[in-house]
């Protein structure tokens, strides 16, 4: 922990109380000295009330008497035992609520477009958790048929960089374990930049590839045993005497 927590109210609470300088109560609270002065003039985080470092155990009173006699003095943030190894915890991205009900459809989208994202990375991308990704790759979550793919990106849940980063590193891990890779799976692996810059893929032949070679000159050539079929109005020539035969009988 290097910096006071709600750095901006206890900047607020420096400068009304106490006569430090703005480069001293900027270094202390990470922000820009100008950004320090601002809320001195009364132009910067207006109506944020002060947060007193003092009461609240984050600097020792002895660090601000230091700070106001001897101008180049840095003040030091008060040792916290309880926070020694404490990381900041890696979970799911904060995701609003108002966007909360598109998660489904864009983490379907990311299933179906991008196979080769792991749970984790679509988790950290959208900012759900693995039991509804994996519900929606399983097709058992409740609302399975009412869901409809969205890119995550077009619904806001994710920039564009971020997606593309994600793919590259799934890229970047099939490729260290020697996976085969389609060529349609290749083009997903890459960039939109790089996607839109490839060159189309061959059309599968259809059944009437090969057609445009049959010229009309084969196509008119007769055919030798239509030569040696009997022509129509042959039928009808009966012999002479067929057809007396017939009466008398």
């Amino acid at each position: 922990m290097n910096k006071p927590i709600m750095a901006k109210a206890t900047a607020v609470w420096l400068v009304d109380n106490t006569t430090l300088s703005f480069k001293q109560i900027a270094d202390f609270c990470g922000l820009h000295e100008l950004e320090v002065q601002g809320i001195a003039d009364g132009d910067v985080a207006t109506g944020v009330k002060g947060f007193d470092p003092v009461q609240n155990n984050q600097l020792e009173p002895e660090e601000i008497e230091k700070g106001e006699k001897d101008p180049l003095y840095k003040l030091k943030l008060k040792f916290y035992a309880a926070a020694v190894g404490e990381e900041k915890r890696r979970g799911p991205r904060y995701t609003p609520l108002s966007k909360r009900q598109d998660r489904p459809a864009a983490i379907l989208w990311l299933v179906k477009f991008h196979p080769e994202l792991t749970d984790g990375q679509i988790s950290k991308l959208v900012g759900t958790t693995k039991p509804t990704i994996q519900s929606i790759r399983d097709r058992t979550h409740w609302n399975i048929s009412s869901i409809q793919p969205v890119d995550p990106v077009a619904l806001g849940l994710t920039k564009q960089t971020e997606l593309d980063a994600a793919v590259q590193k799934a890229n970047a891990k099939k490729a260290r374990e020697g996976e085969v890779m389609s060529d349609d799976e290749r083009r997903k692996l890459v960039s939109t930049e790089q996607s839109l810059g490839m060159d189309p893929e061959p059309k599968i032949p259809t059944a009437i590839s090969g057609l445009e070679t049959f010229t009309l000159s084969e196509a008119e050539e007769p055919d030798k045993e239509d030569e040696a079929l009997p022509d129509a109005d042959s039928f009808f020539n009966l012999p002479e005497g067929a057809d007396e035969d017939d009466e008398e009988k």
